[in-house]
């Protein structure tokens, strides 16, 4: 039996190999037990309590420290037996390999963490989670990047030649891929800045249209003819964007004229009636009405208030109440609306009126 303990197998005895193997059980016990009985009893806490970063703690745990922490046992029991330098060397290839995979993916569960954190604490965060999933995979993209990099630095190559060439390389792909690229942070603008949304309706330039889709290179606008527009992110950060949807309330500026041959006593009392005009009518709220200049065929008054709805319909509704209780108004008191006009004097004598045929 003692020689058998004293039997030397790929450069250890198979005492050495026991001691090794029960190093490893050992370890892997103690995580068994602390899985059962800590993670769980975090688990059922995490579920009793209303915030969610004991949430992402557990999950963090369960996905990839545990699983790392049985790798590192596995390693640790092996540090006990000796190996000839090539085995070792892959021995130590391989931990590192898996670290790097472990620590990448625990970097990566809390920025997605934080992100949503983020999304959550904003309006139709279910859309804008849906938006973020290009900015994640880009980030992820990112972190993969320098995990491998740091992984070829930590297995002694030198990555200095590396570095540079994905500097040249990104330097030549950023020039042939400018327009894409451009298009691309200004995704990460719109998403962050939030100058509009999905269901926004929005006017940019002489188009105008509701948001429908907005992706990593281009944002899809539904127009108000049915079609989809689709527009660079580039061309509509770098624009006047109008957003009817953040539109609280709607100010109406009103002009109209009265001919000159009415009464001062009726043009004094046009502002008054305007306002109770206005004030009558839900919906409204009255700013002011002024008889303001002297025109070439008229007396033009100016009249501004505010309709408390963005709703275009809406503000119509109001808009024309409002147009037949003035013209009701005028017909009442016998003030005539003006109309283009012009006078021509016949050698000095009868001036002749000619009204054209169009309105104000």
């Amino acid at each position: 039996m003692e020689n058998f303990w004293t039997y030397i197998f790929w450069n250890n005895s198979i005492k050495d190999w026991a001691i090794a193997l029960g190093i490893i059980l050992s370890l892997w016990l103690v995580l068994r037990i602390f899985s059962a009985v800590v993670i769980r009893r975090l688990q059922k806490m995490s579920e009793r309590t209303a915030t969610t970063i004991d949430d992402a703690v557990v999950s963090v745990l369960k996905s990839s420290v545990l699983p790392f922490l049985y790798v590192l046992a596995f390693y640790y029991g092996f540090q006990y037996l000796q190996f000839n330098e090539r085995t070792t060397k892959i021995i130590h290839t391989a931990i590192l390999f898996v670290s790097t995979f472990y620590f990448i993916r625990i970097g990566i569960a809390i920025i997605t963490y934080f992100f949503d954190q983020l999304i959550s604490g904003q309006s139709g965060d279910e859309r804008r989670r849906k938006q973020a999933i290009g900015i994640m995979l880009f980030v992820k993209m990112f972190a993969w990047i320098i995990g491998i990099v740091f992984l070829i630095d930590n297995l002694g190559y030198d990555i200095t030649t590396i570095i540079a060439g994905l500097g040249i390389g990104g330097i030549a792909i950023a020039l042939a891929a400018q327009a894409i690229l451009g298009d691309l942070f200004s995704y990460v603008v719109i998403f962050f800045d939030k100058p509009f949304e999905i269901g926004d309706f929005i006017t940019v330039d002489d188009k105008m249209g509701t948001i429908e889709y907005v992706g990593i290179k281009t944002t899809r606008i539904r127009a108000l003819s049915g079609e989809q527009l689709i527009c660079s992110n580039s061309s509509l950060t770098n624009s006047r964007v109008h957003n009817f949807k953040r539109l609280q309330e709607r100010r109406i500026l009103i002009n109209f004229g009265v001919t000159y041959d009415t009464p001062t006593s009726k043009l004094g009392k046009i502002p008054a009636k305007v306002k109770e005009i206005i004030e009558s009518i839900d919906g409204l709220r009255f700013d002011r009405a002024h008889f303001k200049t002297f025109g070439s065929f008229s007396l033009d008054f100016e009249v501004v208030y505010f309709v408390l709805a963005p709703e275009m319909a809406y503000s119509l509704d109001r808009q024309q109440q409002f147009n037949l209780m003035l013209m009701d108004y005028f017909a009442a008191e016998k003030i005539d609306f003006a109309f283009p006009t012009q006078t021509l004097l016949l050698n000095n004598q009868t001036p002749v009126e000619i009204k054209n045929a169009f309105q104000q």
